[in-house]
């Protein structure tokens, strides 16, 4: 168990989570649908299992490029601590798993499992054809709380769409300052990204606004449902680590590029989903 979850660095599950659990408790504060814990355990199995199928995809599909790059050499399966086989069956099985639990949820759900597969599995291959990869990074991880929503509602709305839109180009914006580690690496192996494409200079230029649009989209719900000043301070907080990573990172120091990636975005979100728990409450 310990070198699956090292294969599929389940840590990093705390971008995404707390923005599920976001649109799971917006749909029950702003519909007539009652709290189900039931509904609640299975929504937390299908973020484990499309994170774990979507990341060990990601490790069995680059073993090669992996095992090229100095940087990530020593990750599991070039190491030979997890074989390619064991990477891909472990990917089947939390296919299958999310499968089996949308199928306990609504129908909804169910019939569209397999398109979150297709973009959380198919990011693996974007960065061999589009720059725009951080950006299907950024749609994998932004359906968490579009389908939090769905799976208390079974329904559609535009608010919990705003959640997805702030995942998707927050998750954009760092994943392009955690490519900057690997430009020259990228053009040199024919392998997209905004770096690779527009240098490190304009790259953060790209994810400055691509964090800029974050920030417009989490303030967005403000206008249709009853957001207090808590939620506002969860804002502000937010907004200001992201300012906070663009201050400690630089085309010429990429020395605290880790630092930017995991320690702040992860403590952004979690706050944040703190925050927004807490204007619910009160």
């Amino acid at each position: 168990m310990k070198k699956y979850f090292s294969l599929v660095l389940f840590a990093h599950s705390v971008f995404a989570l707390p923005f599920a659990i976001i649109g799971f408790f917006l749909a029950i504060n702003t519909t007539p649908y009652p709290f189900d814990w039931f509904k609640l355990a299975l929504m937390l199995a299908c973020m484990v299992f499309a994170r774990n199928a979507a990341m060990a995809f990601n490790r069995y599909l680059d073993r090669d490029i992996d095992a090229a790059n100095p940087r990530t050499a020593m990750r599991d399966i070039p190491a030979g601590r997890v074989s390619p086989r064991q990477a891909l069956v472990f990917t089947i099985v939390n296919c299958l798993l999310f499968i089996i639990a949308t199928w306990f949820i609504n129908r909804i759900c169910f019939y569209l499992a397999p398109v979150a597969l297709a973009v959380v599995l198919g990011y693996s291959y974007m960065k061999r054809f589009t720059p725009l990869c951080h950006l299907v990074l950024g749609l994998g991880l932004g359906l968490a709380p579009l389908g939090a929503y769905l799976v208390v509602t079974g329904a559609f709305d535009v608010v919990p769409v705003f959640y997805s839109l702030a995942v998707l180009f927050w998750v954009g914006g760092f994943d392009i300052i955690y490519a900057l580690q690997d430009e020259e690496f990228d053009r040199q192996h024919q392998l997209n990204s905004i770096p690779a494409w527009l240098g490190k200079r304009r790259a953060l230029r790209v994810s400055e606004a691509c964090h800029v649009l974050s920030a417009i989209f989490v303030v967005s719900p403000m206008f249709f449902v009853p957001l207090s000043w808590i939620y506002l301070l969860g804002v502000a907080f937010y907004c200001g680590l992201l300012v906070y990573q663009h201050r400690i990172v630089s085309p010429a120091d990429l020395s605290r590029v880790d630092r930017a990636f995991m320690t702040t975005n992860g403590v952004a979100s979690v706050v944040f989903a703190c925050f927004f728990l807490l204007d619910m409450v009160f």
